[in-house]
């Protein structure tokens, strides 16, 4: 599964030694987005997801079977029982009816808090404060891909409340480039910027550079 042009440039910008485990993260984060955006029933949708639940937790005991995402995993040592959990987060979207405020929150918290956690932990800083970040992210992410008007502009008003940025220092700002063009995504008018366009990606420069 590809990632988007964002997270491709963010990645570049990893240190080295440590991108290859980042990728295979994003990489999942990536797939089981795709499970979502392939199922035309809910049901089998849900049924996938639980597959690669199951497939995640059984990492902890059992080598990885034939599939590339899960290689990957297992062969960076990332904890399958805990990533698991984000799948709770796509759950959240297959819902009858429209999303309402808890379950947008509950989507970001467990996939876009859960991802960037496990990112700052990858590039060193366990403990930064980076959850509220992602769920931004993950909001704005979820307004991108969405069919749905009504439901992209509650997740964008969503964005808009999920807090402040903490400090950005060099070692995370990968995922600082992400997060300071979620927040200018939230708050940009006319709808949201294409994702690899230049000024995006000058806009991640200047961070990568400054923290800014």
């Amino acid at each position: 599964m590809e990632l988007d042009a964002d997270r491709r440039l963010a990645l570049a910008y990893a240190r080295a030694r440590l991108r290859p485990a980042l990728e295979a993260l994003w990489r999942l984060d990536a797939t089981l987005g795709a499970v979502l955006a392939g199922g035309r029933e809910r049901q089998v949708t849900r049924i996938r997801l639980a597959w690669w639940r199951e497939a995640l937790e059984r990492l902890e005991r059992e080598p990885p079977p034939p599939e590339p995402v899960l290689r990957g995993i297992a062969a960076h040592g990332l904890p399958g029982a805990e990533l698991a959990a984000m799948t709770e987060g796509w759950e959240e979207l297959l819902a009858d009816g429209p999303l309402g405020p808890a379950a947008l929150q509950a989507y970001a918290a467990a996939r876009g808090g859960a991802l960037f956690r496990h990112s700052a932990r990858l590039l060193g800083l366990p403990d930064h404060p980076v959850e509220a970040a992602g769920r931004r992210w993950a909001l704005v992410d979820l307004a991108r891909r969405s069919a749905d008007p009504a439901e992209a502009g509650a997740a964008l008003a969503a964005a808009r409340e999920a807090g402040k940025d903490p400090p950005w220092p060099r070692p995370v700002r990968p995922l600082g480039m992400l997060a300071v063009l979620a927040a200018r995504d939230a708050a940009r008018p006319g709808g949201l910027a294409r994702q690899g366009s230049p000024a995006r990606m000058l806009r991640m420069l200047r961070h990568r550079l400054t923290g800014q």
